[in-house]
């Protein structure tokens, strides 16, 4: 079955052959899983979420309408149902009132070292955000949503969703800039 295109693999998952859905979790679960856990955190939290995207990427896979890749319309199953357990734990962003000015977006220091933004120190620090900051940054920095997508998917305003990937990009800076130097 690795040698199927994407349409003939979906087409056999349709028809639920279990070597079609089997190929579809195995091309498709890795990437998928990495999404998990940027946004869940928590290995577990994003196991859980990853066999419950797949569960509802075969219960609907007769809704999938060819419009983008198979992959893009699993990307949105598993981010959806990460937002939804990040909501499940009852992690809110804090809706700012229409009086607060946009944050501004925080540059890094000339001065700092490029040795200090590894990809090990990055993810750790992208790990220690609070839900809300690692949330939005996630889906704007390695999902591509622009902010509009992210206040559709999260349900806050566009301006929020700016305030918190400025105050996320600002906490990472600190907590990378901080690593450094201590």
């Amino acid at each position: 079955m690795t040698h199927l295109s994407e349409a003939d693999l979906v087409e056999h998952c349709r028809r639920q052959s279990r070597t079609a859905q089997y190929e579809l979790y195995r091309r498709y679960s890795d990437a998928m899983f990495a999404t998990c856990l940027r946004m869940c955190r928590c290995r577990e939290d994003a196991e859980d979420v990853l066999q419950h995207s797949f569960s509802d990427v075969f219960a609907e896979l007769e809704k999938f309408r060819g419009d983008s890749t198979v992959g893009a319309w699993i990307k949105r199953i598993v981010i959806n149902n990460c937002i939804n357990e990040l909501k499940r734990r009852r992690h809110r962003l804090i809706e700012l009132s229409d009086g607060h000015a946009p944050a501004a977006e925080v540059e890094l220091e000339e001065d700092c070292r490029a040795e200090v933004y590894t990809v090990e120190r990055i993810k750790a620090a992208v790990a220690t955000l609070p839900d809300g900051f690692r949330t939005v940054l996630t889906l704007y920095l390695f999902e591509g949503f622009d902010h509009a997508e992210i206040a559709d998917c999260l349900q806050i305003s566009a301006q929020t969703s700016k305030s918190q990937y400025s105050r996320a990009r600002r906490r990472l800076r600190d907590q990378l800039t901080q690593t450094y130097t201590t």
